[in-house]
Parts: C-alpha cells; structure tokens; sequence
C-alpha cells in the first residue's frame, strides 16, 4: 500500500467525522473482553481439581467457563461502551474467582506453567446433555488431531465493533447505495484485511511470550535456546505464542481462508467443516463405542480455524457462527493475537485498549484493498519475523514487495494511528489515546522496553525460570486484586448466577430427548 493514499483516505474520513459533527459517534465503541488462564497449585503444575463448583456451571455461567481444559479458565465480559468498564468487570471476576479457589492461582502468562506429560492436562467436561458431550467431544478431537500440550496456551480476545447509528453515515459518505448489512460486513472486512497486514506492530508491541517451560516441548524438534535450568527461549522473540510453536498445524495450512470478502470467506469455512482430510478418517471418528473426534472433517466446526482476527455475529440457540454471519452479516470483531502480560494483574491495562482502539478504527478507516496471494505471503513472513526476532537490531520486513526496517514502518503505522488517537481524545474530551501512542513510540524506539524485553530482563537479573518468574507474579496479582473489595452488587450478582447456571444445566440435562448420536447426526446435517 502507498502510505500516501493509506494516509488521505484516513485524513479525508478523520476529516468527514469532525466536520460533520459525527465524532460523538466515537464515545460509543462497543468492547467485550475475554481472557483464560490456567488454574495451577503452589508446586506451579496445573490443577487437577474440577471446575469449582463455587462458580458454577462451566457450560451454562455467561461470564465464568472454561476453555479446552478442565484448569483453563476463561472470563467473559459483557459489552460495554467504555473498555474501562470491560477491564473493571473483568477484574472483578479475577476477584470472585480469587475468594473461591482453595490454595490454586491464577497463571497470569500466555504459555503455560511445568506440564508433566499430556495425560496430566484434564479435558473440560460440562455435565451429561448432549450439547455439553458435544462439547467434550470436541476437545478430545483437539486433542486427538493437535495434542494436548497445544490448547494450554492463554491469551486475551479483544472484541469491538462500532455503534449501529455509525454506519448509515459512513455508507453515505462513501456513496455505497447497497444493502446496509452488506455494506457493513465489507467494512468490517477491510478493517480485517488492514489488521492482517499491520498486526505485526501489536505483535511488536505487546507480545509478552518470548520465553517458556521446557516441558512444553519435552520430546520435540526446536530452534530455541536454553536461557535458565527448564527454560527455553529466543533472544529477540516477542510472541513464542503466536510462533508456530503456539496454534499452527498442517491440516488448516493448506485452508487459505480468504479473508476479502464474507461470501468467499464464509464458503471456505463451510467447504472446510464439509471436507473430510485423510490423516483424521484414519483416526476414526467412534472407535469400540467411543468417540475420537466429532468428524473426520479438516475442520470439526468454524470454531476450531486458528486465526488472529475473526469476523463476528452473535448466534441464535443452535445456529452454526458461519450460518450467522451469512443471514445477518458481521457484527464484530475478535482480535486474537493478545499475550497475556505478566506483569499486569489483568494480563493487559487501559493503556493497551486505548491504543488498540485507535489501532482498529484506523484500519477501519485507511484504504479498501484487496490482499493478494503475493501479499498473503508477505503477511505472514512479516509475522514471523516479528513474534521470533521482532526485537532484533536493524531488522527488516517486507512492504509492497521492498524491505523496510521495522522501526520505520512503524513509526509511520503510528502517525497515522496518532490522527485517529487525536480525534478519539476530542471525543471523549481526554489525552488517554494519544498517550497510549506516544507509549508506544517509545518502545519502538527502545526495544527493551516491550514486555517480551522486560520478561526476559525480570527472569535473568533475579535468576528465575520461566515457572518461577510468572508464579511470583500471580502471587502479586492476587495480593494486588484482593485489595480492592468487590463491588457489593457485583458480589451478590455473580452468587445469583452460580446457581442459576447450576440449575440451568439440570434443566437442560433433564430436557434431552434424543440420544446423543442423533443429535451430533443432526447438528451436522444442519
């Protein structure tokens, strides 16, 4: 892309929002949060103990479940126009689980703590209904295709999308005379396409994994260096995490899920959920009464596509997320590819979201392009680069087919962002999101002040492994949390939802007709 004509097009759009009176508009950003983390005992091994009953049911809780293990916690936020909200939410759930866990923390890394072997990583289970088997099953096919080791890893999903009165203006402005709904998908993906080819600079920025324990690759080939006794690493990494490493695998290699328009896209997840891959029909799919996986497809549902961004729409009761998307078209976003910082009682603070706002709205607003093949595969070596050797002096990446040093690009990124950062502040009537630019500019310009520096320097200066390092800081974290009360009507509110949710899974437990190969038959008919 031309940063001339990337910069115009911001400039004009920046421009039209002020001018026409339209900046109130950005007060009303929606954002959700969600954040895992593993639960682990005081030797740092991952808890063995079930889902605390004293949270309630992990299939049927809105806002406290688990991910791919029974120890993986996830915390969901509701929507909130202000992301400090968001945060303050999620804290508060950091607290109540705090009060309710026995002698367990809360692992505040992205990669995980000491793993024995696979057979100590429990699978989550949500009760005896056919959707919470479902659900299970899922994960042992996970497990069966990937490996448990794989689904350990944490991060933080940050989700937004722009107000509903936002779009009408914007179709306006851009002379579209289309449909409404479609018009706003294709905006959402070219916000999508943008992050794809700028994701690299968050990468930069708040990657935070740029080491882990040993077990985690105990038996496998690699490429990284030992920094301490069962502690791996690389010297420039900024996100092991999101290496291949992390979520990468052959089968979902060869996808490319085209991510230009939604029709095409919601095509290649359907024909990847339709199409059976070889290595997995010879797993089998109910082997001696017992199921290895739900098909023997590439993909057993949309939800298993690794991808650092996702285009968004909430479901209906039994409705498959691609088939939501094609009927009411994108929502919005879930941007994918956040570490978990260790050093933030959180894993990330308002001075993050505040960029990663302006970050969003100026891949929103920039040019509408296409990405090419060609293009696509730059994209991805300029991740590459970046989450193994982003911190390397004087290194390079690849834009418009030339090679540009990282520090330039992005410091061009971030004048650009700054324009949006500047109108969010008038906004808002605040200096929060230019600030949280300007904090940014300071680590690229001295690397050592990224987290995955400030990891690796916490871990040498004090002689720590990577295990030791992060559970001194979820001891912090939980000091730090259960300092502040909760919010009384939060206390009271998150009790209440214990036991509905408890009661909602007897009910649904208690309200299955159909015998479970018949409903997982049915589902995947639909």
């Amino acid at each position: 892309m031309s940063s001339t004509t990337s910069t115009s097009q911001l400039q004009q759009k920046l421009s039209w929002l002020k001018e026409n009176g339209h900046t109130g508009l950005l007060t009303q950003l929606q954002h959700g949060l969600e954040k895992e983390g593993l639960r682990v005992d005081l030797d740092q091994e991952l808890a063995q103990t079930p889902h605390p009953e004293a949270l309630g049911s992990a299939l049927t809780h809105e806002h406290i479940t688990t991910d791919y293990s029974e120890a993986l916690l996830e915390f969901i936020t509701p929507v909130f126009e202000q992301s400090s909200d968001a945060l303050q939410f999620l804290a508060d759930l950091h607290r109540y689980t705090y009060q309710n866990l026995d002698e367990e923390l809360i692992w505040p890394a992205s990669m995980p703590c000491h793993l024995l072997n696979e057979s100590a990583i429990p699978i989550a289970h949500y009760g005896d209904s056919n959707v919470g088997k479902m659900k299970y099953i899922y994960r042992v096919g996970l497990e069966n295709r990937y490996g448990k080791m794989m689904q350990t890893i944490a991060g933080i999903h940050y989700n937004v999308s722009m107000p509903t009165a936002f779009w009408p203006l914007l179709q306006r402005y851009s002379k579209n005379t289309g449909s409404l709904q479609e018009f706003r998908s294709a905006s959402y993906f070219s916000l999508i396409r943008n992050f794809r080819r700028y994701s690299w600079l968050l990468m930069y920025l708040f990657g935070a994994s740029p080491a882990l324990c040993g077990s985690f690759l105990k038996g496998k080939q690699h490429t990284l260096e030992t920094l301490s006794e069962g502690t791996l690493y690389l010297p420039y990494a900024t996100s092991l995490r999101m290496s291949d490493l992390g979520y990468s695998n052959k089968a979902q290699a060869d996808l490319n899920i085209c991510f230009n328009h939604l029709a095409t896209y919601a095509s290649s997840l359907n024909r990847a959920i339709r199409t059976p891959y070889t290595p997995y029909e010879k797993l089998g799919v109910k082997v001696n009464g017992e199921y290895k996986q739900l098909n023997a497809n590439v993909l057993q549902i949309e939800n298993e596509y690794y991808s650092d961004i996702r285009p968004k729409r909430v479901t209906q009761s039994g409705e498959k997320p691609v088939h939501a998307l094609i009927a009411r078209g994108v929502e919005y976003i879930e941007v994918r590819n956040t570490d978990i910082n260790p050093f933030l009682p959180l894993g990330m603070d308002q001075c993050q979201a505040d960029f990663l706002d302006a970050f969003l709205l100026t891949c929103l607003l920039m040019e509408e392009r296409e990405i090419s093949t060609e293009e696509c595969e730059q994209i991805s070596e300029n991740h590459q680069r970046v989450v193994t050797r982003g911190r390397e002096p004087g290194l390079t990446l690849i834009k418009d087919d030339q090679h540009i040093s990282l520090h330039q690009w992005g410091s061009d990124l971030l004048s650009e962002i700054q324009q949006t950062a500047v109108l969010l502040d008038e906004a808002n009537g605040c200096t929060r999101y230019s600030a949280s630019v300007q904090a940014q500019q300071k680590k690229l310009d001295d690397p050592e002040l990224t987290p995955s520096a400030q990891v690796l320097n916490a871990m040498r200066t004090q002689n720590l492994s990577h295990g030791e390092f992060v559970m001194q800081q979820a001891k912090l974290h939980r000091e730090t949390l259960l300092s502040t009360p909760i919010d009384q009507a939060m206390q009271i509110k998150l009790a209440a939802m214990r036991g509905n949710s408890l009661q909602q899974q007897q009910d649904i437990e208690a309200a299955d007709q159909k015998d479970f190969d018949s409903y997982l038959t049915e589902y995947m008919a639909n």
